[in-house]
């Protein structure tokens, strides 16, 4: 019997994760057969893993070579940020419009339990962890999936370069969330959209310098990809 940590499911998540937060180094290539190896499973499996990764934008496919891993592009992540910017603009004006007094409250409350200053790496990746879940709850509130899911999936897309930044600047990060909820719950668009925007662009004017550094941390550490495999492991 396929225990739980060998569902096609489990899988998935584990390979992605690798992918996410380069434990797959930038450019190297799949080994289909050495990966299910080392996940304990069949080929079937990764195969299929490694086609949907791939169809989300995580892995690069190559006509009869296979798969390799994305590169960690400058470039790109600029792009991602600023489809992150058009996103999450779009996604404060709908909560504008449509959360309750009742679910901005709560939001609110979720905000304050999680305040604190990382002063260790451990720290540093709960607090990117909790972020990302504020912004999944602020866009569940929008009431519209596809806000959702482009947040969800860009959240992913620029993870690694997130964690770099929150690493980088730990005595520094600066915490936008609550005046964002508070002009949610003035109503106060046009102070939101500027708050929003400031809150992701404080990440984009560092990428090019974190790209850099982010190639030292993938090859002498990771602890992104230790933290993440740990959690599907546990």
């Amino acid at each position: 019997m396929e225990s739980s940590a060998n569902t096609p499911a489990q899988v998935y998540a584990r390979i992605k994760a690798m992918a996410t937060t380069f434990r797959l180094r930038p450019g190297e290539r799949v080994n289909e057969v050495e990966l299910a190896k080392r996940l304990g499973v069949s080929r079937t499996p990764v195969r299929e893993a490694l086609n949907r990764i791939a169809a989300e934008g995580f892995l690069v496919s190559t006509p009869n070579r296979g798969y390799s891993a994305r590169p960690l592009d400058v470039g790109q992540i600029l792009d991602l940020y600023e489809y992150r910017a058009t996103v999450e603009l779009g996604v404060v004006r709908l909560v504008c419009q449509r959360a309750t007094d009742e679910q901005l409250r709560e939001l609110a409350e979720f905000i304050e339990q999680h305040r604190d200053t990382p002063e260790t790496d451990e720290q540093a990746l709960y607090l990117l962890e909790r972020d990302e879940a504020f912004h999944e709850r602020l866009a569940a509130l929008a009431g519209n999936e596809e806000f959702l899911r482009s947040v969800r999936s860009v959240n992913e897309r620029i993870r690694f370069a997130r964690w770099l930044d929150l690493k980088s600047r730990r005595a520094d990060t600066r915490n936008d969330h609550p005046d964002i909820v508070r002009a949610l719950q003035a109503r106060d668009l046009a102070r939101v959209e500027a708050l929003m925007t400031a809150h992701i662009t404080q990440y984009q004017d560092h990428v090019i310098a974190l790209t850099r550094a982010g190639y030292a941390e993938i090859y002498m550490g990771n602890a992104l990809a230790d933290f993440a495999e740990a959690r599907l492991q546990a």
